[in-house]
Formats: C-alpha cells, sequence, structure tokens
C-alpha cells in the first residue's frame, strides 16, 4: 500500500483517537451510541435474513404442496385402474410420477434438512419401488392391489408428513421474526438505561457538588473539591479548574483586603494631610523667618532648636506628602515603556545612597524584554522605594541584587530587588504592605512606602510579593503586564495622530 493510502486510511483512525477518549463524554456517548448503531444494524440484518429465509421456505413449501397433489393424483388414477381395469389410466399415472420425480429433484436440498437423511432415503426407495410397479402394469405384468397400494399408501403418509414438518418450520421462523422489535426495543431501553446512567452519575452528581461548593466558596470557605480523578474528564478539568479558581481566590483574599484597607485609610488619610499641609508650612516659613530676624540675638541652644523645629518640620512635610501619595486615586497617564529604562533611571536616582551606605549593586536585566504600559514617574517611585530598603537592610560591604526578566509564559515582566539583610518573618509578611506598618525604628520611617508602593503597583494591573529566606534577605518581587506588539503599536499611531 502507498503512503498516501495509508495515510488517508489513518485519517480517521487518528481523528477519532484524538476527539473520542473513552474518559470522556464525548467518548462514551460515542461508544454508546455506536454499540446501540451495530445492535440496531445487526438486528436489522437478522430480521432480513429471517425475512428471506421465510420467503424461500415458503416458496419451497410450494413445492412440497405440489408433491403432495402430485401423488394423490396418482393414486386416483391407481384407483381407477383397479376399480374400472382402464390400463390408460396407467399412462396418466406415469406422467405424475415424471412430476413427482422432477419436484423431488427441486426439494432434494431441503428435504434431507427437514426429515433428516434416513427417512428421505426410505421415502426415496418407495418412490422407486412405486415407479417401478407403475412401469410392470405398463408392461402388461398383473400386479396386485397390495403391491401397488401399499406403496403409494406409504407416499401419502410421506408427502403430507412432509409438508406438516416444513408449515412447523415456518411458522417457528415466523415467531423468530416476531420476537425482533421486542429485541429493538430492548436495546433502547439499554441505551436510554446507560445515558441515565451517565447523566445523572457523570453530570448531574458532579455538578451538584460543584453547586455546593461554589455556595461555600460565597461564603469564605475556599475549600477544594476532593475527587479521585476517575470520572469523565471533562469533569475533572471542570473541577481541576475551580480548584485552582479556589485556589487563586484564597491566595488573592489578602490582597482584596488590603485593597479595601488602602481605599478606606486612604479617604481618611487625604483629609488628614490636607489639614496639616498648611500649618506645617507656616511652622516651616515661621522658624526659618525667626531665623533670619532673630538669629544674631538667639543663642547656639536657640539655634539648635530652630534646627530642630525645621527638621522635624521638614519630616512631617515628608509624611503628609506620603500620605497624599497613598491617598491619591486618580489613574494617572500609562506610556509604552521599555523595562530596562524603568529600573536603570531608578538606580540613577539612588546612586548614591549605595556609595554612601558602602553597599555594593549586582544588576542582571535581560536583553528585548517586551514593552509595559505604565507611567514612568509612579514606577520609579516603587523601584527607588524598594532600592532605598534593601540599602537600609542591607550591612556595608553586602550586595543588593536587581534582576529584570520575565515569567514562565511571557505574560509579566518580572522586577526582583533582593537585599542581604536579616528578611522579613513569615509572620509579619501578611502585613507588610498595610499603610502605617513598618519595621524600622521610631522615627525613622512612616510605614507608607510600601503601602504606596502596593497601591501603584495595583494601578498598573501587577503584583507585588515578598520573599526570601529569614535570615539570608528579602526579596521584592514586581510583575507589570507585558503590552503586545499589535498594543505597542496601536500607540504609537496613536501618539502620532495627536
Amino acid at each position: 500500500m502507498e503512503p498516501k493510502q495509508e495515510a488517508a486510511l489513518a485519517g480517521p483512525g487518528r481523528w477519532l483517537a484524538q476527539h473520542v477518549r473513552m474518559s470522556s463524554i464525548k467518548g462514551k456517548i460515542f461508544v454508546l451510541f455506536m454499540v446501540t448503531f451495530l445492535s440496531i444494524g445487526a438486528l436489522s440484518g437478522l430480521h432480513l435474513w429471517n425475512l428471506s429465509t421465510v420467503k424461500e421456505r415458503m416458496l419451497i413449501s410450494e413445492r412440497y404442496d405440489d408433491l403432495l397433489n402430485n401423488i394423490l393424483e396418482v393414486r386416483r388414477v391407481e384407483k381407477n385402474f383397479f376399480i374400472y381395469g382402464d390400463k390408460e389410466s396407467l399412462k396418466e399415472a406415469r406422467v405424475y410420477m415424471d412430476k413427482v420425480h422432477e419436484l423431488v429433484s427441486e426439494v432434494g436440498d431441503d428435504l434431507p434438512r427437514v426429515v433428516g437423511q434416513d427417512v428421505y432415503q426410505r421415502f426415496m426407495a418407495t418412490v422407486a419401488a412405486y415407479d417401478a410397479q407403475v412401469q410392470r402394469s405398463l408392461a402388461g405384468v398383473a400386479v396386485t392391489a397390495k403391491e401397488l397400494r401399499d406403496p403409494g399408501k406409504q407416499l401419502t403418509d410421506a408427502a403430507e408428513q412432509f409438508r406438516r414438518i416444513k408449515r412447523e418450520r415456518i411458522h417457528k421462523a415466523i415467531s423468530r421474526s416476531s420476537i425482533l422489535p421486542f429485541a429493538f426495543m430492548g436495546v433502547f431501553l439499554l441505551l436510554m438505561v446507560l445515558v441515565i446512567k451517565l447523566i445523572a452519575l457523570g453530570l448531574l452528581r458532579p455538578l451538584d457538588v460543584v453547586k455546593n461548593t461554589t455556595q461555600q466558596v460565597a461564603r469564605g470557605d475556599f475549600s477544594p473539591i476532593h475527587h479521585d480523578g476517575t470520572g469523565l474528564e471533562e469533569i475533572n478539568a471542570l473541577v481541576d479548574a475551580f480548584n485552582r479558581m479556589a485556589q487563586e481566590l484564597e491566595s488573592n483574599q489578602e490582597d482584596l483586603l488590603q485593597a479595601r484597607k488602602i481605599a478606606a485609610i486612604g479617604t481618611l488619610t487625604a483629609g488628614v494631610a490636607h489639614e496639616l499641609n498648611n500649618p506645617i508650612n507656616n511652622i516651616s516659613l515661621t522658624a526659618e523667618s525667626f531665623g533670619e530676624v532673630y538669629g544674631e540675638n538667639v543663642d547656639d541652644d536657640g539655634r539648635e532648636m530652630l534646627r530642630d523645629i525645621l527638621s522635624q518640620a521638614e519630616r512631617a512635610a515628608d509624611i503628609v506628602k506620603n500620605l497624599l501619595d497613598f491617598s491619591r486615586t486618580e489613574r494617572p497617564v500609562f506610556d509604552t515603556l521599555d523595562p530596562a529604562r524603568i529600573m536603570n533611571s531608578s538606580i540613577a536616582l539612588v546612586k548614591n545612597q549605595f556609595r554612601i551606605a558602602g553597599v555594593y549593586l549586582e544588576t542582571s536585566i535581560a536583553q528585548d524584554l517586551p514593552p509595559v504600559a505604565g507611567n514612568l514617574r509612579n514606577l520609579q517611585q516603587v523601584f527607588t522605594n524598594l532600592l532605598l530598603n534593601a540599602v537600609q537592610a542591607s550591612p556595608q560591604d553586602s550586595t543588593v541584587r536587581v534582576t529584570v526578566d520575565t515569567t514562565e509564559d511571557a505574560r509579566f515582566v518580572r522586577f526582583c530587588v533582593g537585599d542581604s539583610g536579616s528578611g522579613v518573618p513569615h509572620e509579619i509578611r501578611e502585613h507588610i504592605f498595610e499603610p502605617f506598618f513598618s519595621t524600622k525604628e521610631v522615627g525613622k520611617g512612616t510605614g507608607l512606602g510600601l503601602a504606596v508602593s502596593y497601591s501603584i503597583v495595583k494601578r498598573h494591573n501587577g503584583r507585588i510579593d515578598v520573599g526570601g529566606e529569614e535570615g539570608e534577605g528579602a526579596e521584592f518581587t514586581v510583575l507589570i503586564p507585558c503590552v503586545s506588539e499589535q498594543d505597542t503599536a496601536r500607540a504609537l499611531r496613536a501618539g502620532s495622530e495627536s
């Protein structure tokens, strides 16, 4: 067979292997209907064969009737011969005997099967004996009535028996045909039972479990559906997808709570920050004016107190600025940005802090990174905050590691900032992005830096996480969605048109 022919023959089989699997709903339904189709086909074939057999037997049965009728005609001629002594009647008997021989020849294949070989042989011997007596009578030999009537009676009895047996066989064949409709009904009933069982056990029961579990998820219970994975393929896929969804919802629950906290606190802090901004500015301006006007008349202690006032006012102004950044809810203008540019520009803003702290910076930025959609200033704020936190957490002569690459599915650009400090304890990681939560000493942090970074990353449809083993340093990971080439081209066209 040529390769093309083999490929053509292998096509349907390959399609079945790809689309029809016994573990799937399609596979089971396909098998059920195929078995039903083959069963009905076999029953239909059997029914046609049975009808053909009945038809054939009825045709042959007509020959048996003709055989009996011709034997009876021979007996009638025989009777006339003995009553009236008419030898011409024997010539007519000769004609009927020839027809008997002809009919016996026509049913010669069927007769042994109907009555058995022994009965058939005795019948043929009787026909030969009777025919011999007729020949003798025609030849003028005296034949007694007993010599002719006895084999004649045997022929009549045998022909009647043959006809009766043949009709009984026909009746049996018709009876078998009458059973076939019930067989059809049984096949359809079996198919209905199997389909109902498949739907009830394979579909409705698992779907009912999924419905109940979905209601539990709505109440905040994210327990997965426990199953052995031996059911239908589609149901297994549905259960696995549901369990993954529940796992994702549970893992994102903290993010949702965090977002709610930020939204609630943001509304409060916005008002507080605006109210504090003006008094703090007045304090700073008053202290500076006092120093300029009365500075010469103030002793060293007074100048030190003025410097403290200005320093604390500046610190309060930074806190207010962080509060305003934290509470800002407007969506910034996004541009298509190069991830390498985002990180390099952020590093440039804090490189002096690295030099002053004596901390080394190690960078690994992948080539040909896909662009991201974002606001450069906001993202710089995120990464400068993470870099400054890394510098402050790392001891002198240690290293801060920066990595920029893509995730395995190429959907996100991954920015990682890892320090050489003591790490973030697991028990406080769920609070690390909450507003006003800080691990720094009192007076050295507002606890808003990571909360602001979290809020900015969320506005960029991204995600920020903290990792690393305790005692081996912390690693903050920021994921920002990539921008497809179509989106980039669309943004460039929009920019050129504007």
